[in-house]
């Protein structure tokens, strides 16, 4: 899966000892805020039905290719198109003088790469879970050549070692449909999605600070989209970044949004990753979250991303700034009708 400042591949642990602890197999999980999906795509390896949700295209399409389409259906057909993919010749156009001239996110050779086989794709007029597996193969071939730290805010100065590579195409890792039937993948805001949807248990990582992961990741969004935006700046970001803003973002609309948001849910038990760096206190949140019953706290030391190990430095690459603390403390708040024993390290 994608290199991604939010990803919670270290807390899976936790999260998924949790989710056990508090609601029966194949109990229905809502993923409110599934960015890369790896919680969703986790949840339904442990045969849990998943309804996972994002409103940024980039990280819907992971979650309509990892959660909702099922291996059994769709892991031949994708794999023997992708083996056809691998085949084409270059083809550089908009995408690769904007990312990889213009910016450098890509080597030239891989962004004319990845523009041939974005347009066979936009081509074939697939069914939407089979276009999001091929996608999402593209996606991952990018990033695994990129020229970042990991964020598309900047790119390297020189090029990564990686991304001198040449691009390839793997078959993402599908999962069969768990026998608590099938999964889905939404695209919406999480406000407007929490009420409709019923479920036995929420899991809610929302953006906690500044740091927007449309932003953070417009590169992705734009290779989804296919649409050619209107660009700004060094990094070439998307013009609709400056107008796309999220609540979750803002620290003082962030604590309205996240309340309404919680109190809209329809399940019986509540999970919220947050963090220590967020614009919520551990109080706050424990406060809201009262509201639905019992709350437990798990604390949980994470090392931050790897960008913030690297320190602050000015566009022309020069460090001007410290390196600050290297591990946040992560949160797991769990908020059910009794309260329920968890396997935690360090419950609070």
């Amino acid at each position: 899966m994608i290199k991604y400042i939010g990803s919670k591949r270290a807390l899976l642990t936790h999260i998924l000892s949790a989710v056990g602890a508090t609601v029966p197999a194949g109990a229905t999980v809502l993923d409110l805020f599934s960015g890369t999906a790896r919680v969703g795509h986790a949840l339904k390896r442990a045969g849990h039905r998943v309804i996972s949700n994002d409103h940024n295209a980039f990280a819907h399409t992971l979650a309509t290719c990892y959660v909702q389409a099922d291996a059994e259906r769709w892991g031949e057909t994708a794999r023997r198109i992708l083996e056809d993919l691998q085949r084409l010749p270059p083809r550089a156009g908009w995408f690769t003088a904007t990312y990889c001239e213009q910016a450098r996110y890509l080597h030239p050779d891989n962004g004319a790469k990845v523009e041939a086989i974005r347009e066979a794709i936009a081509a074939l007029g697939a069914e939407p879970e089979l276009e999001a597996i091929l996608l999402t193969a593209l996606l991952e071939a990018a990033d695994r050549v990129d020229s970042t730290a990991g964020l598309q805010m900047a790119y390297m100065k020189h090029w990564a070692r990686r991304a001198l590579q040449p691009l390839a195409l793997r078959l993402p890792a599908l999962l069969p449909r768990p026998e608590a039937g099938p999964c889905a993948a939404l695209c919406g805001e999480a406000e407007a999605v929490a009420a409709p949807v019923e479920c036995d248990l929420a899991y809610l990582d929302p953006p906690y600070n500044q740091h927007s992961y449309l932003r953070n990741y417009h590169v992705w969004e734009t290779l989804v989209r296919w649409d050619q935006p209107e660009v700004y700046g060094v990094a070439r970001k998307r013009v609709d970044c400056q107008s796309r803003l999220s609540d979750f973002n803002s620290r003082r609309r962030i604590g309205p949004a996240l309340e309404r948001t919680l109190g809209a849910l329809r399940c019986r038990a509540v999970l919220v990753s947050f963090n220590d760096e967020g614009y919520l206190d551990r109080a706050e949140l424990e406060r809201m979250l009262g509201a639905r019953g019992h709350v437990q706290v798990l604390e949980i030391p994470y090392g931050r991303y790897v960008g913030a190990k690297i320190g602050i430095h000015n566009p022309q690459g020069i460090k001007v700034g410290q390196v600050g603390r290297l591990t946040n403390l992560e949160y797991l708040f769990i908020a059910t009708e009794q309260r329920i024993t968890l396997p935690s390290p360090r419950a609070a």
